[in-house]
């Protein structure tokens, strides 16, 4: 009873901030630009995707993906049937001067890395709550081109939330700009796996944050499944592939804290 009424309280917050947060927006806007996506993947890569039957309807959902390039936001937005939010971090210090316009065109609540970001989380549960998509990538940023353990927030909307979790595997995309120079089209391969979800959590402390590690780690599990084996890395059942990974988890930059 105590848990029904907590779930109650927080459903009726969240609704009551979800007008500053509307679901969807920028509807003309965002239309131009996934327009944009699906003619430039199919004049600059070799595009294969696979799993779209795997697509569920008509609920909230958080979309999760590896991160291994900063193409992989776009590759969402080529692939998704419905309009996408995003969380995402506040920079992008590896993507090039002549791309940072487009995640501000399209619009998305940044994460200040390091911070608690509690406007991101705010404006995700509001999104969530109106039945909205979310696209995140729990490794928080990418750096590396193995798969590295997640951060917390992914885990943390699942719970909070009751959303389900659509999983997706993303390969060859650091590879689309390389080839390009040379003349020559990338081989990209989208892999949509299945829904899965919800997930729980109970009590406080110590206890509730390895349950929300745990999730975190199933999470990328689910990804690992959808990408080659020796992309991995942390999540690899070869331990030559884990050792490899290790180190891949720190963060190389650092973000402004949160305003």
């Amino acid at each position: 009873m105590g848990d029904l009424r907590a779930r109650s309280r927080k459903d009726r917050a969240v609704k009551k901030i979800a007008p500053r947060f509307p679901y969807p927006r920028r509807r003309l806007v965002r239309a131009v630009l996934q327009r944009l996506a699906h003619v430039a993947f199919a004049v600059l890569t070799d595009l294969q995707i696979t799993g779209q039957e795997n697509f569920p309807k008509g609920s909230a959902l958080l979309v999760v993906a590896n991160h291994f390039s900063f193409i992989d936001p776009v590759a969402m937005v080529r692939v998704a049937p419905w309009p996408l939010e995003f969380v995402g971090g506040f920079q992008t210090p590896n993507a090039p001067a002549s791309v940072t316009w487009i995640p501000k065109v399209w619009g998305y609540y940044p994460v200040f890395r390091g911070t608690g970001s509690r406007y991101a989380l705010r404006a995700a549960e509001a999104v969530l709550a109106q039945d909205g998509v979310l696209g995140i990538f729990p490794e928080a940023g990418s750096w590396a081109t193995v798969l590295r353990p997640p951060r917390p927030g992914a885990a943390f909307l699942a719970v909070r939330t009751g959303a389900p979790i659509l999983p997706m595997g993303f390969d060859g995309l650091p590879d689309v700009f390389p080839r390009l120079r040379k003349g020559r089209r990338a081989r990209v391969t989208i892999r949509i796996g299945q829904p899965f979800g919800p997930f729980h959590a109970t009590g406080r402390g110590r206890a509730r944050r390895q349950q929300l590690e745990a999730i975190g780690h199933e999470i990328m599990r689910r990804i690992a499944e959808l990408i080659p084996p020796e992309r991995r890395g942390h999540y690899s059942d070869d331990p030559a592939i884990r050792a490899a990974a290790q180190g891949t988890e720190i963060y190389p930059w650092a973000d402004a804290p949160e305003g």
